[in-house]
């Protein structure tokens, strides 16, 4: 990766965290990484930017591993494998390290934080399954603020919020008060209710429960918008080829995804090709359903 500066940082030898079972172990090995006074990492900073030191860089991010860490589990709520929210934290931590400032007087942590979570809301933005996440510029402040308010307001359950709490909630970030529902019904149940109800049924959980607020004309065209997702969305994927739908629905359209890892060992390549990839699968998907969509309007 090439810095503004010329700095290139080639892969350093990191603890990896290759699965959600091994963050234990993990977790253990980033505790032995010793914290950097503000002397060293001043120190470091100067000898791998001017002399392109990698055990300086080494240095640099290992110490921080335990911040990325930290950041990273706020997000697990987000229903991805934490193992991957990880690595995509140090991604960003390598990113700040690589484009690390001293002019700007600031210590590197507080200036990799920022790196670190626009690397986290990138992973989570390009594999947030498409019939779970709107596109909407109110859903996406939405994904990204409404648990956060919730718990500043004392509503830690998953329960259906109440007139006034999705008032204040809607107020509070500008968007409508229905787009505030329907993101807490997401996010608050996507584990458990996008579920397949057997091999040879496509309904999901989700269709089968009992709303008072809808009557049986509501429930019947939430259920057909729900069948014509997934017929779009089945159509969409015919576009990838095989390699980019296996990636897509082993690691966005199922309950238990696999990490970038797990998809690299079967399908024989790295752990950054299937990155490349997904992206790129991501890409293509996207626009198609949104063709697909306004071809329906």
């Amino acid at each position: 990766m090439m810095a503004n500066n010329g700095l290139v940082l080639r892969k350093c030898n990191l603890p990896a965290v290759v699965n959600d079972n091994s963050l234990v172990a993990y977790f253990e090995k980033i505790k032995s990484f010793p914290v950097l006074s503000e002397e060293q990492e001043t120190n470091l900073v100067i000898d791998l930017q001017q002399n392109g030191n990698m055990n300086a860089a080494q240095i640099l991010i290992t110490s921080h591993l335990r911040l990325a860490a930290k950041i990273a589990m706020t997000y697990r709520c987000y229903g991805l494998p934490l193992a991957d929210i990880i690595s995509e934290a140090n991604l960003g931590l390598m990113q700040a390290v690589k484009k690390f400032d001293l002019s700007k007087k600031v210590r590197l942590a507080t200036y990799a934080i920022w790196w670190i979570k626009a690397s986290i809301n990138d992973y989570i933005l390009r594999s947030w399954s498409l019939v779970k996440m709107g596109t909407s510029a109110a859903q996406k402040k939405l994904f990204y603020n409404l648990k956060r308010i919730k718990a500043r307001l004392g509503l830690f359950d998953n329960k259906e919020l109440t007139p006034h709490e999705v008032k204040t909630i809607a107020t509070e970030l500008v968007v409508d008060e229905a787009d505030v529902k329907e993101m807490n019904r997401r996010l608050g149940g996507d584990a458990s209710l996008n579920v397949a109800v057997g091999d040879e049924d496509d309904s999901e959980k989700i269709d089968f429960l009992v709303d008072s607020s809808q009557n049986i004309e509501e429930k019947l065209a939430v259920k057909q918008e729900a069948e014509y997702r997934r017929i779009i969305l089945n159509k969409c994927l015919n576009e990838l080829n095989e390699r980019e739908q296996f990636i897509i629905k082993k690691r966005m359209l199922t309950n238990e995804p696999i990490t970038l890892n797990e998809a690299g060992e079967i399908l024989g390549i790295s752990r950054e090709r299937v990155r490349q990839i997904e992206e790129v699968a991501l890409k293509k998907l996207k626009n198609a359903v949104l063709l697909a969509m306004n071809e329906k309007k």
